[in-house]
């Protein structure tokens, strides 16, 4: 077997930096429209073909629906006064969020830089070792193998890490603006007398009189120009649960 051929170029390795628009959906106050699925009709009960289907086609069939008592009347909820936002409209022009943004890239951009040199050091070696094939014994030759393989392991671990580190503090910074965009949102829903505020994602169809979108970014603006990024730092709960690459998309 020839020697390196278990990992060939390392460019997977080392290849980092998600995109940081994407940490906006997912700090955890706003659930984004993507993440929306369509559920099926937990309460509808098959027709007898629809049954008769399911059992043929050794599908499990739904149980019967159960005839529940009616319940007490209670008050109708009130008649629905809708406006509309689209949060990743508000964060494109959010002035605080571009600032995240701009130091997420420029850490990903050090980041990029480490990991090109950690990829030509490796490099380096490899080649050194592929030219001792023939003039060293072969368990010398494995035994350097495997210390490299091991390095490379080592190295991609500590820019996985790194990576997540990058992209912690880019939520953390994140999440920050989307709590105040919430009290915003609340602030504007009651100037406006709405007690309904769907994402435009989701509308198929609205007038400008229901979007709250611009009126939230700027309002987002003059409360909240800038917000502090916290340092990027590797923890110890992440030395010890380190994400996998397919867990990180690929980082």
């Amino acid at each position: 077997m020839s020697v390196f051929s278990r990992y060939a170029l390392l460019a997977s390795v080392f290849t980092l930096g998600a995109a940081p628009a994407a940490m906006a959906q997912s700090s955890g106050y706003f659930i984004p429209p993507s993440a929306q699925q369509s559920a099926p009709a937990a309460h509808a009960q098959p027709a007898p073909a629809a049954q008769a289907q399911q059992a043929a086609s050794g599908q499990p069939q739904m149980p019967p629906v159960p005839n529940l008592p009616a319940l007490a009347p209670e008050a109708a909820p009130p008649t629905a006064v809708i406006g509309v936002i689209s949060v990743p409209d508000v964060m494109r022009q959010s002035t605080a969020a571009q600032g995240v943004q701009a130091i997420i890239e420029q850490r990903q951009a050090a980041l990029g830089k480490d990991a090109q040199a950690a990829r030509t050091k490796i490099q380096a070696e490899q080649q050194a070792i592929i030219a001792e094939q023939g003039k060293i014994s072969n368990a010398a030759l494995d035994a350097k193998e495997q210390a490299l393989q091991q390095e490379v392991a080592t190295t991609q671990t500590k820019f996985q890490l790194r990576n997540e580190a990058i992209q912690r503090s880019g939520q953390e910074a994140l999440g920050k603006i989307e709590a105040e965009l919430i009290a915003i949102v609340r602030q504007e829903a009651q100037a406006h007398g709405m007690n309904l505020v769907l994402h435009r994602e989701q509308v198929a169809l609205n007038v400008s009189a229901f979007d709250i979108t611009d009126e939230a970014a700027a309002e987002l603006n003059k409360l909240l120009p800038k917000v502090d990024v916290p340092p990027s730092v590797v923890t110890p709960d992440m030395e010890a649960n380190p994400s996998s690459p397919e867990q990180d998309g690929g980082q």
